[in-house]
């Protein structure tokens, strides 16, 4: 079965950076496209960013746009996102996602098929 299995979270202070990854197994990772997606308390679950099977195109939601950088290694069967710059809104759980395309609707979370289990985010001010 698929497993997505997320590392690299922790406690940060503001300004600074952490980068997540996420191994996948069951499937054949170079056919998929993956995504980050988040959960803050008491929110809903949110898109932050996505990747194309090939890793050629990104997507970030608005709010972290030029701070984040997802990016892929097919041959290791991972994908990262590189968080700079972090602030105390960044603070949630984080989501490693899989999905087949990227066609339509990519940011609905109810859009991506498998996940993993997340990693705690905690930005202090």
């Amino acid at each position: 079965q698929v497993q997505l299995v997320e590392s690299g979270g922790g406690l940060v202070q503001a300004g600074g950076s952490l980068r997540l990854s996420c191994a996948a197994s069951g499937l054949t990772f170079s056919s998929y496209s993956m995504g980050w997606l988040r959960q803050a308390p008491g929110k809903e679950r949110e898109f932050v960013a996505a990747i194309s099977w090939g890793g050629w195109n990104g997507y970030y939601a608005d709010n972290v746009k030029g701070r984040f950088t997802i990016s892929r290694d097919n041959a290791q069967n991972t994908v990262y996102l590189q968080m700079n710059t972090l602030k105390p809104d960044d603070t949630a759980v984080y989501y490693c996602a899989a999905r087949q395309t990227l066609y339509g609707d990519y940011v609905s979370p109810e859009s991506w098929n498998w996940w993993g289990r997340g990693t705690q985010v905690t930005v202090s001010s």
